[in-house]
């Protein structure tokens, strides 16, 4: 498992999207009993947070305890470093494991392995995440495309291919569930959307080859053009369930 985000793991909790309740009802609705849950790669802790009232108690984990550090504090939430390959967690215990926004950077098999383990006979895994951010002003999402694949073109990681094909592409060896389509709907001011976008593990790398270089040129200068407070805008949810 990649640790990308321990550096600047305060933005990260401020600037990353948050999931919205209806993801975790979609979820929730497969689950049978709620005396534990894991939360894996929890990064600061977002989807941990919706979490945490349907359940008794929350093992959640991370491989980085700077983004830990960050997460919220909750009577029945432990936060424990470790990765998602191997967790403290006894056999057959856990009703319900999530993964949110992190599952790419997992070792598939060793990972699912550890699945099996906690899982009860009728537990369920739901592996959540969002996709590339949609902008419903044309120029400003011709804007993030171009930043996204072309000046940031060759500085992601290998594994972000997954989130691109919406994590259809994933060796899920479970018996899956149909899913809704689901977005996540926001209105960001321009700060919100740079700050965001600044977290792009692509764009950190491009950073540090390129020192003297702003990435974020042109969509600064779009957002001094358009000076209206707000911008509509909607990341498409990436969801699989199964048991």
């Amino acid at each position: 498992m990649k640790d990308l985000f321990s550096e600047g793991s305060t933005l990260y909790q401020q600037a990353r999207p948050d999931y919205s309740a209806e993801v975790v009802d979609v979820v929730l609705q497969h689950v049978l009993t709620r005396e534990q849950a894991w939360d894996c790669g929890v990064g600061s802790g977002q989807f941990t947070q919706r979490l945490a009232p349907y359940f008794q108690q929350v093992l959640a984990t991370d491989l980085s305890a700077e983004q830990l550090a960050q997460a919220p504090v909750l009577d029945n939430v432990h936060y424990e470093k470790a990765s998602a390959e191997h967790c403290s967690l006894a056999a057959h215990s856990v009703d319900l494991i999530t993964v949110a926004q992190a599952i790419h950077w997992f070792d598939f098999d060793d990972f699912y392995a550890e699945v099996r383990r906690v899982l009860k006979p009728e537990g369920i895994l739901a592996i959540v995440g969002y996709g590339l951010i949609q902008a419903k002003d044309p120029e400003l999402n011709r804007l993030i495309d171009e930043l996204y694949f072309g000046t940031l073109k060759g500085y992601w990681d290998a594994e972000r291919h997954y989130v691109d094909e919406e994590y259809r592409s994933l060796p899920f060896p479970f018996q899956e569930y149909d899913v809704p389509k689901l977005t996540l709907d926001y209105a960001w001011s321009s700060a919100q959307i740079l700050n965001y976008l600044s977290t792009w593990s692509g764009l950190k790398h491009y950073q540090k080859q390129h020192p003297d270089l702003d990435p974020l040129v042109d969509l600064t200068a779009f957002f001094q053009q358009h000076a209206q407070n707000r911008f509509e805008l909607y990341f498409p949810v990436l969801l699989r369930i199964g048991h």
